[in-house]
């Protein structure tokens, strides 16, 4: 796919939207911004609900392709979920076909596998076909947003490509993110792949760095023509050292959503 030259970025004022907003315009896009509360510093930023359909459908006109990462990134009930990101995604999904847009990359979640058991040193990574088993109603938002993606690409041919995000942060805060890191760098290597590779039908990714700690296999990720070049292991002494190796016993490290299937954070608003 040639590279598109306007992209849509949804949820541009949160924690990914926000790295985003800074590193990929260095691949040549022109970014549109959009998020439910004003963006600092762009006010040009649409600010929008995603239940709002006619703001959602301007904001959606003439664009390549959307990169959608808006909604609740935490857990929260089950009605709040519902409406930021189940209902929210599908108005976007139905926005872009009505625009005639052909490509999104979708914010998915290893939550969706949340219950997923975590790797033993030695075990094999987990395949991107595992089983889904989310650990939160985040989890279950994000199973949905997969399957979507997988329905308008057989009934409407709109291509995504689905990635389970781990940790998107600039630096790895504790011993699990070690193993699920996405340094912003990464990620942002990571969508523009997904922008830019031809024939993505629905395609699933995990999304991380290099880890030497990886639980994951990030085979489909790199078919897409993406190359990590971090490694969280830079930053495991110093973790490590405060916090301890992951304890096999404690049920906060059983499975690979970690603390979302024993005591999920909760969304602020």
């Amino acid at each position: 796919m040639a590279a598109p030259r306007t992209v849509l970025l949804t949820g541009a004022a949160g924690g990914v939207g926000t790295l985003m907003r800074e590193l990929l315009p260095r691949y040549g896009y022109e970014l549109r911004l959009l998020d439910l509360v004003p963006v600092e510093g762009a006010p040009d930023a649409i600010t929008a609900d995603l239940a709002d359909k006619d703001a959602l459908r301007a904001a959606v006109r003439g664009v390549d392709a959307i990169v959608h990462l808006a909604g609740i990134s935490l857990e929260s009930s089950f009605e709040n979920v519902l409406r930021a990101n189940i209902e929210g995604t599908y108005h976007l999904y139905e926005a872009a076909r009505e625009e005639g847009v052909r490509r999104i990359v979708f914010a998915s979640s290893n939550h969706a596998v949340g219950f997923t058991p975590r790797p033993r040193p030695g075990d094999p990574l987990i395949p991107v076909d595992t089983p889904r088993r989310p650990d939160t109603y985040y989890g279950l938002s994000k199973a949905f947003g997969e399957d979507l993606a997988q329905l308008y690409w057989d009934r409407h041919g709109l291509e995504t490509v689905s990635v389970r995000i781990g940790s998107c942060f600039p630096e790895p805060t504790s011993v699990r993110m070690l193993s699920v890191w996405m340094s912003p760098a990464d990620g942002a290597r990571l969508f523009h792949a997904a922008l830019t590779a031809p024939e993505v039908g629905h395609t699933v990714v995990y999304g991380s760095s290099a880890n030497s700690r990886l639980w994951w296999d990030l085979s489909s990720a790199r078919a897409l023509g993406y190359e990590p070049r971090d490694d969280s292991e830079r930053y495991a002494e110093k973790l490590v050292a405060e916090q301890g190796e992951l304890d096999d016993s404690d049920p906060d490290h059983a499975h690979l959503g970690g603390p979302f299937c024993t005591s999920p954070p909760m969304w602020p608003r």
